[in-house]
């Protein structure tokens, strides 16, 4: 009989190297490519300052929330298997209510910025042989709304996945893929600055036309920083794949100390080269704003990464939205055949397949409306700012000082409580002016 943990779950054998590996690859992803545009919005000193802050605050939340795996005790109580469950025992129903919908509806956003995200690297490919072919001053003009609808369609037959059991081979390349992307970007950006023989930039960063405008610019780059660290969301899933002893909260801050500091030391370099590159010209994407023509195929190579990363990413996204909408219809409407009835279909050459109306349906129905989203408003630094923001209050500081204050019951005025309900508020002020910002930039967007 297979060994078992205190739980009755199969025996956990993930170590502080394997949790380190879930924390990267779920951290550098699109995000990164805005990141040196948001530097050049801060300037040479907000810019890597902010990179640094947003490490601290996001280990900080990291640190709070690995103390929260078990309840009462951090060490030997009950187990909290994701964030939701952890929130519901230390906070109650209410507050699990809101937590799901700021959790769901983020994940919802993710996958419209997927959208957008592939549809700007298909359009680039296509931007970049184009020059190649008729020379850097070409129009070399495309559409992106034929990849967007192109990019759904690929998602509705990808979504029929059954659930996140059955794509573990799809979170790995995707995880690839994210990295060499990455890699490219920081690499293209190094050679560049070696090929102007300076460093471009200024302390104040790109000029605005006004000092209001400025400000919306500097804001909305808070937001798209934000949406690139925390990770909070799946802390408590990354911990529960960890052995004890050592305790799981113990094994879970030393990884989040060591991937934090990796992560942060590539933002820094690809933000900053980037910034180092391009000075005010630095584009909103770094691999589609064509700062880089050359070689035109790394950068073609980089681009069709970033398309088959997201291809996997929008399921990673969306499959916990999809479990959770037919679980609680199956439970509200348990005799309807629609909703519960599985039927058999077998294609020629292919395994039969076991499809369900409902899930058909509203599958469907959930990508055409990410996609409609996205045909809607393609701004891609914008989009990541709003989501960015939305996320980082409520589910990286929030929740997370909430439940330390519950599990260690902390009482009021006291001079932890203080410094933490302090931490909370400028946390709060960050998100508010994010999300100002990166509103402001849709509708200036969508306006002009």
């Amino acid at each position: 009989m297979a060994a078992s943990d205190d739980d009755g779950h199969p025996l956990r054998t993930g170590t502080l190297w394997s949790c380190v590996a879930h924390i990267i690859t779920a951290v550098i992803s699109s995000g990164v490519l805005s990141l040196a545009w948001s530097a050049a919005q801060l300037g040479w000193i907000a810019g890597p300052v902010s990179f640094l802050c947003f490490a601290i605050v996001t280990y900080v939340s990291a640190f709070l929330l690995s103390n929260c795996y078990r309840s009462p005790d951090p060490v030997t109580g009950t187990r909290n298997y994701s964030y939701m469950h952890a929130v519901r025992v230390n906070l109650g129903k209410t507050q699990t209510w809101f937590c799901g919908l700021l959790q769901y509806l983020s994940l919802y956003g993710t996958g419209v910025a997927c959208v957008i995200t592939t549809s700007t690297s298909m359009r680039a490919i296509q931007r970049s042989n184009c020059y190649h072919r008729e020379g850097h001053k070409a129009s070399c003009e495309y559409g992106d709304t034929i990849y967007m609808l192109l990019f759904g369609a690929v998602q509705i037959v990808m979504s029929q996945i059954p659930d996140f059991h059955n794509m573990e081979w799809l979170s790995v390349i995707a995880a690839i893929m994210s990295f060499t992307y990455s890699f490219i970007g920081f690499g293209l950006g190094v050679a560049k600055v070696i090929e102007n023989g300076s460093i471009k930039g200024s302390i104040t960063g790109v000029s605005a036309s006004s000092t209001a405008n400025k400000l919306w610019l500097a804001f909305q780059a808070l937001g798209d920083i934000a949406f690139a660290y925390p990770y909070s969301i799946i802390v408590l899933e990354i911990q529960d794949t960890l052995k004890s002893p050592p305790p799981e909260n113990k094994t879970m801050k030393k990884a989040s100390m060591i991937s934090i500091f990796i992560t942060t030391f590539f933002y820094l370099c690809c933000g900053c080269f980037g910034y180092a590159a391009f000075g005010n010209d630095t584009p909103g994407n770094l691999l589609t704003g064509f700062g880089f023509f050359e070689p035109y195929w790394l950068v073609d190579l980089a681009n069709a990464c970033v398309v088959l990363h997201l291809v996997g990413g929008y399921q990673i996204y969306s499959q916990p939205v999809f479990a959770f909408i037919e679980s609680w219809s199956s439970r509200k409407f348990p005799s309807s055949g629609f909703v519960n009835n599985f039927h058999t279909f077998k294609p020629p050459l292919f395994p039969p397949l076991h499809i369900n109306l409902f899930r058909l349906c509203f599958r469907t129905a959930y990508v055409v409306s990410t996609t409609a989203l996205a045909i809607v408003f393609p701004y891609f630094n914008q989009v990541l700012g709003v989501l960015g923001a939305l996320n980082f209050w409520p589910l990286a500081i929030y929740f997370p000082v909430e439940m330390y204050f519950v599990q260690k019951k902390i009482g009021a005025w006291t001079r932890k409580w203080i410094v933490l309900r302090t931490f909370s508020f400028f946390c709060l002020l960050v998100t508010i002016v994010g999300l100002i910002g990166s509103i402001q930039g849709i509708i200036s967007a969508k306006l002009g």
